[in-house]
């Protein structure tokens, strides 16, 4: 049975990470549930969603755990109860016991609080994936390359695959994301150092929220595996488990205008065109259509919008650079609100084609490797 004394804040820590993967709404009552798991190298937590798993190791000469193990075994508490009950105990150590009848005994300091635990036996497996073949790369990239995608996905559970994020490893050394809702689309190209494994995957935004909170060493080098219906990524003490989705993503390379298509050419300050957005914002959202106008004409950038209600904006804005052709265009300034927010680059050049065709945003200085496209509103 299971017994062991630990330093709270590591194993609050572990804790913490862990419940990310355990959610309140799931089909199988055991899911709500921790499962852990004592061995003499160590303590596993292990948390499951059923689309998000977790295995959280935290190894037994881990030196901020200050971990004695006396007895072996695995068990099941409810998760958030046993979060809440631990967060509250009121020393820097705390001793867990098992009895026989499956219920655990926590001491810290004069503190006493039993708990009701399960057999660990009736709690899901987690699918084993091949460790064979794995992409190597740092968690900092994967995260930028998240951030500067998962924000275009839709929320529309009727597309469940416009829901995620494609993942594709091209050219056998470089990982493509792209994410879209049909009015907007994002796409990061990132170079690999070197990768033997080769997938084309859809990666749902919900774990890919979940997978910043997990991992938060961005200097940290990270694993990735993959299986016919799980992606794996992996350090030296967490697994984090994702189910895919599934379907077959729409090449949205030919979305992508040619350099020839081009009939203006603008570059902005990003702040300055952001918070100019954010302004407009403030009339649009007290409209039926909500957008805002951009009109071109000659050496002017203008944005206009009304709301009969409330008033109008009318602001002129600076351009860093100008070429091509007058335009008029409509569109949602939140998506250009948006994409502006994942560009990291002080300047952004935005290509337009027609008042119909999608538009285009792409850093000044990175024009090859992030694109993403706006697709505009038809006004009267």
């Amino acid at each position: 049975m299971i017994k062991f004394t630990i330093n709270k804040s590591a194993f609050q820590n572990a804790l913490r990470i862990t419940k990310q993967a355990i959610g309140s709404k799931v089909a199988i009552p055991a899911l709500t549930k921790l499962k852990i798991v004592v061995a003499t190298e160590g303590i596993t937590l292990v948390g499951s969603n059923g689309q998000i798993s977790i295995e959280n190791f935290i190894p037994a000469d881990n030196k901020d755990a200050n971990m004695v193990i006396e007895g072996t075994g695995s068990i099941l508490l409810e998760a958030s109860f046993f979060e809440s009950v631990v967060s509250q105990l009121p020393e820097v150590v705390l001793e867990f016991t098992e009895d026989d009848q499956k219920q655990v005994v926590l001491h810290s300091g004069k503190s006493e609080i039993t708990l009701k635990g399960l057999d660990a036996e009736v709690y899901p497996r987690i699918q084993a994936i091949s460790k064979d073949t794995s992409l190597k790369i740092k968690v900092g990239h994967l995260k930028s390359l998240f951030s500067e995608t998962v924000f275009a996905v839709s929320n529309q559970e009727n597309r469940p695959i416009f829901t995620g994020v494609h993942l594709q490893v091209i050219n056998d050394n470089e990982l493509k994301a792209v994410a879209t809702d049909s009015h907007r689309m994002s796409q990061r190209i990132l170079a690999l150092d070197e990768s033997n494994l080769s997938f084309d995957v859809i990666l749902p935004s919900k774990s890919i929220n979940s997978f910043k909170n997990v991992f938060t060493n961005d200097e940290e080098e990270i694993e990735i595996f993959i299986n016919n219906s799980q992606m794996l990524f992996k350090n030296e003490t967490i697994s984090y488990y994702s189910r895919l989705i599934e379907g077959n993503y729409p090449d949205t390379n030919r979305l992508i205008p040619k350099e020839s298509d081009y009939s203006l050419d603008l570059v902005f300050d990003v702040a300055e065109l952001r918070h100019s957005m954010e302004r407009a914002r403030l009339l649009t959202t007290q409209t039926a259509n909500g957008t805002v106008k951009l009109t071109v004409s000659g050496d002017s950038v203008i944005t206009t919008a009304n709301s009969p209600e409330v008033g109008s904006v009318h602001e002129e804005i600076s351009t860093l650079e100008k070429n091509g052709s007058d335009l008029a265009i409509s569109f949602n300034p939140e998506y250009l609100i948006d994409a502006l927010k994942v560009i990291k680059s002080p300047e952004v050049r935005i290509r337009f084609i027609s008042n119909v065709r999608p538009f285009t945003l792409q850093p000044k200085n990175d024009e090859t490797s992030f694109i993403q496209l706006i697709t505009p509103v038809r006004t009267n």
